[in-house]
């Protein structure tokens, strides 16, 4: 029989479904059967509970069940017939005035909708590249020796400077009044390395051991303690130690301690150059890689399903519950998260989605077995040990899912290049790198 399928309003489509009563009913009583052979209860041996004694127990628990599943089923089969692409459950609510004999169910539901792609050659796309330069490398040498260097006590006379570790008391007021956090005994911090408020550090720098000082503070209105931000604070600092700060040579020594086999300056610079380069290549490629969809976006026409916004949705609440629950907030499966913070984000990611997997359908870009394979070893060389993390990868289906979608965009973005109006740009390395 032709399944009638009404358009309510862009996605949102209806069907109606119908079940003949006898159907529920004979399926209601060959579960129950099934059920007395099992059924436990006091006063009757193990299979010897009259069935009008499981019929009331379990009576109308198993009919839920069975409603469910034969409408559930009936929905599956009539969607199929009318080769409908249904976007999330649909809400079934039962019609009333049914013919005798029967039962008849609303199903109201989204489909995926249709994504028209405008012409590759009319989207513009900006492709950025860069290359690991000297500088880079001499600036990774220098974090480097600040990860290992030492440090050794000043003279009592000497005063604080930059990249000098200090160890001080310190105590402020606001209104005259401590507050929370205000107050520390033998606090270490490095002068110039932005650990403390601007302001802390300049009324350290130039101080001697075992001098005092009040000065005032402003807390940014940002600051991180919500009681004291934006507020002005009154402080009295000692300075009980100074250290200067000892970094190693850049030697063998160095190198050896970082692991270099051979041991040479030239093999540390090799392998600071290769592990840059790695990093700098999937910066380009992440960069690269959403220009491209936004321009790939911007040249489709569709609409969203309410439903995939809906699980999207709630899919990044549960992240951020998650996210709160790792960094030790107290209740976070309960904290009221609105999902508005993130619906834009939602929409733009299952519009993404929808687009993306259109172009992948009609231009067979789907992620072969070897890009595949060729992505986890690549994920997996920066490693000690790039073959447990190889099997890692794919002993779990879901992080293989997660390496599947990435060469799938990697894909999308190859394709999109090759037809799109492309202008290059050189990038610094640390501009792209997003370093100061």
């Amino acid at each position: 029989m032709a399944v009638t399928v009404e358009t309510l309003e862009k996605l949102e489509r209806k069907i109606t479904l119908s079940l003949p009563v006898d159907t529920i009913q004979n399926e209601v009583q060959s579960r129950l059967k099934r059920l007395a052979r099992t059924v436990k209860m006091d006063g009757f041996r193990p299979g010897k509970v009259p069935m009008n004694v499981v019929a009331q127990r379990y009576g109308y628990s198993v009919h839920y069940e069975v409603m469910n599943d034969k409408v559930g089923e009936a929905f599956s089969v009539a969607a199929n017939q009318a080769q409908l692409r249904v976007a999330g459950q649909p809400r079934i609510s039962e019609k009333e005035g049914a013919p005798e004999g029967q039962l008849q169910f609303d199903a109201v539901f989204e489909v995926y909708p249709e994504v028209r792609i405008s012409d590759l050659s009319g989207a513009s796309v900006e492709r950025v590249s860069s290359e690991v330069s000297g500088q880079a490398i001499d600036k990774t040498i220098e974090i480097l020796r600040k990860q290992r260097r030492s440090f050794a006590q000043r003279a009592m006379d000497a005063a604080a400077q930059e990249g000098d570790r200090v160890t001080v008391d310190f105590e402020g007021k606001i209104d005259g009044e401590p507050f929370a956090g205000g107050k520390a005994d033998d606090f270490q911090f490095l002068v110039g390395e932005g650990q403390m408020l601007k302001e802390f550090e300049e009324a350290v720098r130039g101080m001697k051991s075992g001098e005092s000082k009040t000065f005032q503070l402003s807390f940014p209105a940002d600051y991180h303690g919500k009681d004291v931000a934006g507020k002005q604070a009154d402080f009295l600092v000692t300075v009980k130690k100074i250290e200067a700060a000892h970094l190693p040579e850049v030697n063998e020594a160095l190198a050896k301690s970082l692991g270099i086999a051979e041991g040479t300056v030239e093999a540390l610079r090799a392998d600071i150059r290769k592990n840059l380069e790695r990093e700098l290549k999937f910066r380009v490629l992440a960069r690269n890689k959403n220009a491209v969809m936004d321009a790939l976006v911007a040249q489709a026409e569709l609409e969203i399903p309410k439903a995939s916004v809906q699980a999207e949705l709630e899919r990044m609440v549960e992240g951020a519950r998650a996210d709160l629950k790792q960094r030790g907030v107290k209740d976070a499966d309960k904290a009221p998260i609105p999902e508005d913070l993130f619906r834009p984000q939602a929409e733009k990611r299952v519009r993404l989605g929808l687009v993306v997997a259109e172009l992948v359908r009609a231009n067979n870009l789907q992620a072969r077995p070897e890009q595949i394979k060729a992505h986890v070893d690549e994920l997996s060389a920066s490693y000690e040990k790039p073959e447990e993390v190889v099997r890692w990868y794919t002993s779990d289906r879901r992080r293989m899912a997660e390496v599947e979608a990435v060469v799938i965009e990697n894909n999308v973005t190859e394709f999109v290049l090759s037809k799109a109006k492309v202008s290059d740009k050189a990038l610094e390395f640390d501009e792209l790198m997003g370093q100061s």
